[in-house]
């Protein structure tokens, strides 16, 4: 799983830009990064002993679509967290610290929805119908993301973060209940690591894969870039792999044309993250469906974690 991780984040973030995404040194990391998931799925089934993921708990449908879910969560909640401040200092000429007051609501908003979807799961022992409701209301909200542009209203910004953090805050409790539910009380332990594993590999994967798709994003604008009449070190500044450390350089232009374009180029490649965010996050739609009830227990059974000892031999 380590060599997965890093050959295909490293493929991934090599591509494009260190070196062609045709290169040998590319292809290499992608597929045989790829591969690694096929020799880690043979090694927990058939050749470890105590497996860190049980290829059990993917017998059941519900658990499958659970861990989707989970796994696609991760690859969206990050995207507008991470990348939310690069707008509004790219776009909105933001300070670090304004631009943080402006993700606020997103993050408040997350929280609280993530809240009230436990206390509803507490009171009602129901899952199903948060997970629903949260993957669609995340896609509507990460499809009004795509209307950003270099003049959105700061009024229409909060309020599409608004929608964003209720879907996503819905998300994060309810597919952990919908496998603890499904999987025997000593399996809870594993399904919630599974759980925690899929949601982490999917973050790191996200914030490279945006990157990814930003940088070579930036790079397609440079010939509109230059239309506008920018220098060739400007063009540089703004090339894919230097664009996020300079996004306040439209703020130090004084043609205010040169400005726009600066902005609607830092605007448009950032389209193309929301784009693949609100496509991911429609795929969560799709998963969740599958993700049956099960009523939970309010009985208490007391379980023995760690290693089970072996019966001693006669």
């Amino acid at each position: 799983m380590l060599a997965l991780t890093l050959m295909l984040l490293l493929g991934l973030d090599f591509g494009g830009d260190t070196f062609p995404w045709n290169s040998p040194k590319v292809i290499v990391l992608i597929v045989v990064g790829a591969l690694m998931s096929v020799v880690f799925v043979y090694s927990e089934k058939r050749l470890a002993k105590y497996p860190l993921i049980p290829m059990t708990l993917f017998k059941n449908r519900s658990n499958v679509a659970s861990i989707l879910v989970t796994f696609l969560h991760g690859m969206v909640f990050i995207g507008p967290e991470y990348y939310m401040p690069l707008y509004f200092q790219s776009t909105k000429g933001a300070s670090p610290l304004r631009s943080g007051v402006l993700l606020l609501p997103l993050i408040v908003f997350t929280a609280t929805a993530g809240i009230i979807a436990g206390v509803i799961i507490h009171r009602t022992g129901r899952y199903r119908e948060l997970i629903w409701s949260g993957t669609v209301v995340l896609t509507i909200g990460l499809g009004l993301f795509v209307n950003f542009g270099a003049n959105s209203s700061t009024g229409m910004i909060l309020g599409f973060e608004l929608v964003v953090g209720v879907g996503s805050g819905l998300l994060f409790e309810a597919p952990l209940i919908a496998i603890q539910s499904l999987v025997a009380q000593d399996d809870v332990a594993t399904a919630t690591s599974t759980f925690s594993f899929a949601r982490n590999l999917a973050t790191s994967m996200s914030v490279i894969i945006g990157g990814v798709i930003f940088q070579n994003s930036m790079d397609l604008q440079a010939a509109s870039l230059r239309a506008a009449g920018l220098s060739d070190d400007a063009l540089e500044l703004l090339s894919g792999k230097n664009a996020a450390a300079n996004v306040m350089l439209s703020e130090t232009l004084t043609d205010p044309a040169k400005m726009l374009a600066v902005k609607e180029a830092f605007a448009w490649s950032m389209r193309n993250m929301w784009i693949l965010y609100t496509c991911l996050s429609f795929l969560t739609v799709i998963a969740g469906a599958f993700i049956t009830r099960q009523d939970l227990s309010k009985e208490h059974t007391e379980t023995v974690t760690g290693i089970k000892k072996e019966p001693a031999g006669n």
